[in-house]
Parts: C-alpha cells; structure tokens; sequence
C-alpha cells in the first residue's frame, strides 16, 4: 500500500524504529513477533508502506506501548515537522491508568532523549513500582507530588526538579489538586 500522508506516515516510521531499537529488538526479531516479512517491516519503518489498524495494534503490544502511540500523530505544516508541537497537537502517551495523564512534548521519538507533560490526577497513586534502564529528570509546574525513589521518600512542589537514574520507584498525589511536571527521559522508553 502507498502512503496516503506521507507527513502523517514519515514521523511513524521514524517512532516505530526508535522505539524497536529502544527495546533492542532487532527487525527480524519484531517482523517474526508480528508474522511480517522483514521487507514489510524496514518499508514501513522508511515511510514507504503504510500498516493496518490490526498492524499497528500488533505493534504496539510487541513494543509494549499503547495503540494511541501510534495512531496519534498530528498532521503538522510541513515547516514544523520535527522542530515544533502545537499544544493541542501533542501525542497522549499511555492509557490514563492511575491517574496519570501523559503527553508526548518531543516532536518524536528519533532524539537520544524524550520530553512528557506528565498530569497526576488528585487522590491518585502508582500501584506497581517501576524500574526502567533510563535516566529521569522531572520539573515540577503545578501542585505537590510524593516520590519513593530507591528507599528515599520525597515531596516535590512547584519550580522543584528530581532525578531518577534506574533505581525502582512510585508517585501519589493524595493531595487535592492535579500536580504537573515535565520529564526528561533518555533514552525514549514510549
């Protein structure tokens, strides 16, 4: 299939990859997980085949990211693409659970590094702990927010920043108001 929006398609071939190399998958490794020839997979990682719904939805559960990661990318002026994102064109990230809202700020997933708006809904808490292999940094620009990182309990507020550097950690906003920070990831994990 030809692209039909080679703007819309370009930034998705690009996403697929990073996030595949992110995961240290190789192309036939997530052509065989997807029952795809390794062709297909490298044409639509180049923007120059188009997948399916049912395609994309395979591909998210492989990258283990969610389908609105892939389905969301704005039609930006050409001029903006890969410079700027509009803030009603940011990409949302994630499916809500907890409490959590999340949008993608970097144009892409192409850089060594990505930027989140991260949104904690009041009275919402991380249930399972997380642990990446990334290095984190927060800033905080709304409300207060509690962090377990390693064994260490914090509280952050508006203008404080963090850092997280693999070691396992949970968030809770028991507090009455959303708290807003802006991460900094490296490498991309969405």
């Amino acid at each position: 299939m030809l692209i039909s929006n080679p703007a819309q398609a370009k930034t998705l071939g690009a996403d697929l990859r990073a996030l595949r190399k992110a995961r240290g998958m190789t192309l036939t490794e997530l052509a065989e997980a997807l029952g795809r020839s390794v062709g297909w997979l490298s044409q639509v990682e180049r923007d120059m085949s188009e997948p399916s719904i049912s395609d994309l939805r395979a591909m998210a559960r492989c990258l283990e990211v969610p389908t609105s990661m892939l389905f969301a990318h704005s039609s930006a002026p050409v001029q903006e693409q890969g410079y700027v994102v509009r803030s009603g064109a940011r990409r949302p990230m994630g499916p809500g659970e907890e409490g959590l809202i999340e949008e993608l700020l970097s144009p892409d997933l192409t850089d060594d590094f990505e930027m989140v708006h991260s949104t904690f809904q009041p009275h919402s808490e991380m249930q399972v702990p997380a642990q990446r292999p990334t290095q984190e940094v927060g800033y905080m620009i709304s409300g207060k927010l509690d962090l377990i990182i390693g064994d260490r309990e914090f509280t952050v507020g508006l203008g404080d920043s963090f850092r997280i550097r693999g070691e396992q950690y949970r968030w809770a906003n028991p507090y009455s108001e959303p708290a807003v920070a802006i991460w900094v990831i490296a490498p991309p994990v969405y």
